[in-house]
């Protein structure tokens, strides 16, 4: 058997370049890739590193010329002819050259183009690790390799990703788009655990990675930096992560405690000047919770007017926008520079709007202040508030000490204005872990709380359906009229009493139900006289959908779907009984209005719940949520992260705590002792003793 032929490279030498022509059988004809320059200036760096295939040319007969053509290189060729034209290269340089006899031109050029494989992006990350770990700036890399140095930076920060996560990108197991989200974070161990967890599971968008790495961090655009100041969290030793591939708003601030720190110090600054207004008492927190007022007078002031020269800067203002708009009324778009003077006059004007309010120095004295940030991260300042014990004593009266908030003059004769009292307020701190397997029935503290929101939203529900509100206001009505040893006036306290709702409740006073009542209330108040005497006269000028909406308004706060612990009561415990003489009406109440906690804004998540409530009670949760399949996702978790996964396991899901729930309607001709509670009502039975004598604590309107 004859041996196989032994393969013979083709012969290689060096040939001066002016010896070298560009052959037509080249098939490159698109230009794609690096350019010419770019290339020259890459062997201009580093010499040729790849040589040219060449052809003898030969005459008519046959016969060699000393010339030769490249079908192969023809980039490289011409890289090298413009190194010759700048005179940066000699004409006559010999040029590293495989000289092919065999074959055919065009399938040589062919092959050369057809075989070249491009690096996996993997092996450039590391190759520019490589290059910058040994010594290479990320502008040298990016010089030597015709790239910006933001590509440099964003090829090192995809390098600096956990090696474990790097092999699993490198057996395509893994999305770039998910690499770059990893990337997001230096932390290669929490890199490794995120990826763990959204690998078995649908959570493993970008997005969802981007927010798993983050969670702990805030964002640069958070109310709290715009306040404070980014380069000031910084100076003071904060640091920032930032997203090389995505719009990150400024990146994410890493120290939380800092940040909070800077905000505080920053408030008590601000609060200090305040105070030498004269104010006997500054609060400050960064928000304040629902209802801080509740109980406080308001000091009514007078706005300032403006001056003369501000009256004539805001004629000046509206005549010049009204000018502009006119002008621009027919335009399909504004020009850019005009869109910004118009809303240049409008942020003038608005500041204008804002007047400040003089107070009576006597009632400044006694009054205090609450100094927070709004939601742009503004200062904000609520002034003229007055708490029941620093009311003026009636006038006369002998046993009335003089108040604290006096003013006394010194030595000398100057009065001098006591100092304010500037408190600064806390979060609640958190309940403790509780890891036993038995589903315990909720701390009484958090469905107080729970309820505390849907009250609102109940609240909230009633003031938009009028009808409803006569209803239930002629509701108890007839019962007090003429039911009069009836056991209850049912949830609404026609006294208009509004229960106090607990204001640690996470999220209450930025629940979209609050606020709308706040909206609400604030445009009556508008409308309303500020002298009561004129009242009567006010309201009934109103017609009757005016006074529709402002009925269902006032009977709405009375609303009182709270569940109470015993500690609130006056004995010390409340009955069964009394319990359900609450909550049963507000469930009736709730299906009339139609009250959807999900469609009110209420997201289960960990601050209103999932962190509040004992393992089994998360994966209870999660399983009647998303099913079993879900449960065994993060049944081997620590609390904290299965409470994290398991808000994102429900997001969208629309699954409501226990409390929030209607209970089901129960049939009209119920006899005998009452059903058993709800298990999330059920603590002890000895808490819970029925007390045939406990009294309605509603007060039907005289």
């Amino acid at each position: 058997m004859a041996s196989a032929q032994k393969i013979k490279l083709s012969p290689s030498r060096d040939i001066p370049f002016n010896k070298l022509v560009l052959s037509q059988s080249n098939v490159r004809r698109v230009k794609a890739g690096v350019s010419i320059e770019q290339l020259a200036e890459s062997i201009a760096q580093r010499t040729l590193l790849q040589s040219l295939s060449v052809r003898a040319v030969v005459d008519a007969d046959g016969q060699e010329t000393g010339m030769y053509e490249v079908p192969a290189g023809g980039r490289r060729y011409r890289a090298l002819e413009l190194l010759v034209q700048q005179k940066r290269m000699a004409k006559t340089q010999p040029v590293p050259c495989v000289i092919r006899n065999d074959g055919i031109a065009e399938d040589d050029s062919l092959a050369e183009n057809d075989e070249r494989i491009g690096l996996h992006p993997l092996d450039q990350f590391r190759a520019f690790k490589a290059l910058h770990d040994g010594g290479m700036s990320e502008e040298d890399i990016a010089a030597r390799h015709f790239v910006t140095a933001a590509i440099v930076k964003q090829r090192l920060r995809l390098a600096s990703v956990s090696a474990n996560l790097l092999d699993v990108y490198a057996d395509d197991d893994m999305t770039l788009e998910q690499l770059m989200a990893f990337s997001v974070t230096a932390d290669q161990a929490r890199q490794e655990q995120v990826w763990e967890i959204v690998s078995r599971s649908h959570l493993d968008q970008p997005y969802q990675i981007r927010r798993m790495l983050t969670e702990s961090s805030v964002r640069a655009s958070d109310r709290r930096v715009y306040y404070v100041g980014l380069e000031t969290y910084e100076a003071a030793g904060g640091t920032v992560l930032r997203d090389l591939f995505e719009h990150d708003d400024g990146g994410w601030l890493q120290d939380v405690q800092l940040l909070d720190r800077l905000v505080l110090e920053k408030l008590q600054v601000d609060a200090k000047t305040i105070a030498a207004e004269g104010w006997k008492w500054i609060s400050v927190a960064v928000n304040f919770p629902y209802g801080h007022t509740d109980g406080l007078r308001e000091l009514i002031g007078v706005p300032v007017e403006p001056s003369d020269d501000e009256q004539a800067a805001i004629t000046a203002l509206r005549a010049e926008y009204d000018k502009l708009e006119a002008q621009y009324a027919e335009a399909d778009e504004l020009p850019e520079g005009i869109d910004q003077r118009l809303g240049e006059i409008e942020a003038a004007l608005a500041a204008f709007d804002t007047r400040p309010t003089l107070y009576d120095r006597a009632d400044i004295a006694r009054a205090g202040a609450f100094v927070s940030l709004d939601r742009d991260g503004r200062l904000s300042v609520d002034r003229g508030y007055v708490r029941p014990e620093d009311e003026a004593p009636a006038s006369g009266d002998p046993t009335m000490e003089t108040s604290s908030s006096e003013q006394h003059p010194d030595d000398e004769g100057e009065v001098s204005t006591p100092r304010a009292v500037i408190t600064v307020g806390g979060a609640p701190s958190g309940g403790e872990e509780d890891d036993d397997d038995a589903i315990k029935p909720l701390p009484e503290r958090l469905v107080t709380e729970l309820t505390a929101h849907r009250t609102l939203a109940l609240r909230n529900a009633l003031a938009n359906d009028p009808a409803m509100a006569f209803t239930a206001v002629l509701h108890n009505f007839v019962l007090a009229t003429f039911y009069r040893f009836a056991p209850s006036n049912g949830c609404l306290e026609i006294a208009i009493r509004a229960p106090v709702l607990p204001a640690q409740a996470p999220g209450l006073n930025d629940s979209a139900s609050a606020k709308a009542i706040q909206a609400r209330h604030d445009a009556w108040k508008l409308r309303l006289p500020r002298d009561e005497s004129v009242l009567w006269d006010t309201l009934t000028g109103f017609d009757e959908t005016e006074q529709s909406s402002l009925f269902a308004h006032c009977a709405s706060f009375g609303v009182n779907a709270l569940y109470e612990p015993a500690s609130r009561f006056n004995d010390g415990r409340v009955s069964a009984h009394g319990i359900r003489r609450r909550l049963q009406p507000a469930d009736v109440l709730a299906r009339a209005v139609g009250l959807d906690m999900v469609a009110a804004g209420w997201t289960t998540n960990v601050d209103n719940y999932l962190g509040r409530v004992t393992k089994p009670r998360i994966l209870e949760a999660v399983r009647e949520a998303k099913g079993e399949a879900s449960v065994q996702l993060i049944d081997h978790l620590k609390k904290p992260e299965m409470a994290r996964e398991a808000e994102r396991l429900l997001e969208g899901t629309g699954w409501l705590p226990e409390p929030l729930r209607l209970m089901e309607a129960e049939p009209a001709a119920a006899t005998g002792d009452d059903a058993a509670l709800p298990e999330f009502l059920a603590d002890d039975d000895e808490d819970f003793a029925d007390d045939e004598d406990d009294q309605p604590r509603v007060i039907a309107a005289e």
